[in-house]
């Protein structure tokens, strides 16, 4: 259907849907053999930026000027804290030094933005970790819904990032309305998103944006359990964050 220019992605003030068919690649500084698919960025209205980096065997991602937080999708990445393989993350503070090096093809999220420091909290130092070690939580007591943390529980972040994993039929509790703003990339499975008046099906490979206060909610639907993977602003005042 493409040649009708017909696709399931959508733009809206308050969200994005982004399918892999308008997916649209290009390298950015920093990177040797590495493409980027940048997913959400400030010019859309987000207060961070979301990719996914594609590395060729080779490929070189150096540090920004900006605090990182990386999850591996496929292959495995070389960096200051050792190998990460699928599932690994790791968290890089602004102007760490860090270098991310992919010996064969590799593929990983990576969320940037500028920090925002608390008063009597320190910045957050560089950590590694594997999301099969974070012990899940059912949300709210639903243990068809599981939730693992991937960032500490410490105020001295200013973000959160979860992965979500719903059993067949299993949905949010609610329709939620906050001021936080979410990057997601479906990793497994798919369902039904609400976001603002519009109901999409989405599946594994889509990426999300929702602004602040976007009504949300979300649905497993098929044979196999959904997973995402969820970027949050958090820990921070709503009236010091900029937009």
């Amino acid at each position: 259907m493409n040649q009708l220019g017909h696709t399931r992605s959508a733009y809206h003030r308050d969200h994005l849907l982004q399918t892999p068919d308008t997916f649209v690649r290009a390298p950015l500084p920093g990177m040797d053999k590495v493409t980027a698919i940048v997913h959400v960025a400030p010019p859309a209205g987000a207060g961070f930026t979301q990719y996914t980096a594609e590395f060729e065997a080779g490929g070189l991602l150096e540090s920004g000027v900006l605090q990182r937080f990386v999850y591996v999708l496929e292959g495995e990445l070389e960096t200051s804290g050792g190998t990460l393989s699928a599932g690994g993350f790791v968290y890089c503070p602004a102007s760490h030094g860090h270098r991310l090096r992919a010996a064969s093809p590799a593929r990983a999220v990576v969320i940037e933005k500028a920090y925002q420091p608390l008063d009597g909290f320190t910045a957050p130092a560089h950590f590694c970790g594997r999301e099969g070690e974070v012990e899940p939580r059912p949300l709210l007591g639903d243990s068809a819904l599981e939730v693992r943390a991937l960032v500490p529980a410490d105020a001295g972040f200013d973000f959160a990032v979860n992965t979500m994993t719903y059993q067949p039929g299993a949905t949010l509790p609610m329709a939620e309305i906050h001021f936080m703003e979410h990057g997601l990339l479906m990793l497994e499975g798919g369902g039904i998103y609400r976001l603002g008046d519009h109901w999409y099906p989405v599946t594994a490979g889509d990426f999300i944006w929702m602004a602040p206060y976007c009504p949300q909610w979300f649905g497993a639907l098929g044979k196999t359990p959904a997973k995402y993977l969820i970027y949050k602003d958090w820990n921070r005042h709503p009236a010091s964050l900029e937009r």
